[in-house]
């Protein structure tokens, strides 16, 4: 396996907004996310994508001008900061926003939850954002788009209707559907599979249908660790992980070096 993708998350606490001020400062979030981007960059992670995973329950876009800017901010100096690929995943599926801050950080891509799908979360019904996304894709080029397909956290309303309409009658076609819709009418740079919640792989079957059919990268995005790293790269090509080099390997606590370095280690003995 040759030129994997290995992509470390940085998980922001709550942001400040105009409604909450959040738990740090705007300083102390900027240092403490470039320690975490720096400190993954020297333990040989490729990219770094940022999230605000603090701001739980997530509303279906971000459009607190406060938390705009805190994420911006951040972003642009997290840039700054290191040598690799920055990305960002502006949560529930502002991909817009996130677009933007990309044009003006210089991050390299962005991840979106529902590029093409319509989904069912506990932040409502989310619409896809292939269509908001159309005139900043075309007017600044060159960010790519990484979108995920039936993503965690939620049901694919795009998948029952399929199954509805019998487009065609067996799951794993009802997914090719899926994965066509998102790379040929969404434009993804990349496809994006995850298990059903934050920290648990995908089926390998489920995972092998959305690579046999992509044609674009497949990455994983939760539950890989380094005891499952080998069946799950054998049909991927990259992994995102947040939640197995934090202390605990729960998302949201603070790096673990030497859970991060043996994570690293292992995907470098794959490739």
């Amino acid at each position: 396996m040759t030129d994997k993708l290995l992509i470390g998350v940085i998980h922001l606490p709550r942001l400040p907004s105009t409604q909450h001020k959040g738990g740090l400062e705007v300083e102390d979030l900027i240092e403490n996310s470039i320690r975490e981007s720096k400190l993954l960059e020297e333990l040989g992670f490729g990219s770094i994508i940022v999230e605000n995973f603090g701001d739980a329950p997530y509303l279906k876009r971000v459009g607190d001008p406060l938390t705009l800017a805190a994420i911006t901010t951040i972003t642009r100096e997290v840039v700054r900061s290191v040598n690799v690929d920055v990305g960002l995943n502006v949560l529930r599926n502002s991909g817009l926003e996130a677009y933007s801050v990309a044009v003006v950080t210089g991050a390299k891509f962005i991840r979106v939850n529902s590029l093409s799908e319509v989904l069912i979360t506990d932040s409502g019904i989310i619409e896809p954002e292939a269509s908001r996304l159309r005139s900043a894709r075309f007017n600044y080029p060159g960010i790519k788009v990484y979108a995920d397909v039936a993503c965690k956290h939620g049901g694919s309303l795009s998948y029952l209707t399929y199954k509805e309409q019998r487009l065609t009658n067996e799951a794993g076609n009802l997914l090719r559907e899926l994965v066509l819709d998102i790379v040929e009418r969404g434009g993804a740079d990349a496809v994006i599979v995850t298990g059903p919640r934050t920290g648990v792989e995908p089926t390998v079957d489920h995972l092998a249908v959305v690579k046999e059919v992509a044609p674009v990268p497949v990455i994983v995005g939760s539950g890989v660790t380094p005891d499952n790293m080998d069946k799950l790269l054998k049909h991927a090509d990259g992994v995102i992980v947040g939640s197995y080099i934090r202390v605990e390997g729960k998302a949201g606590n603070p790096i673990d070096v030497e859970r991060a370095r043996l994570f690293v280690r292992k995907f470098r003995e794959l490739k």
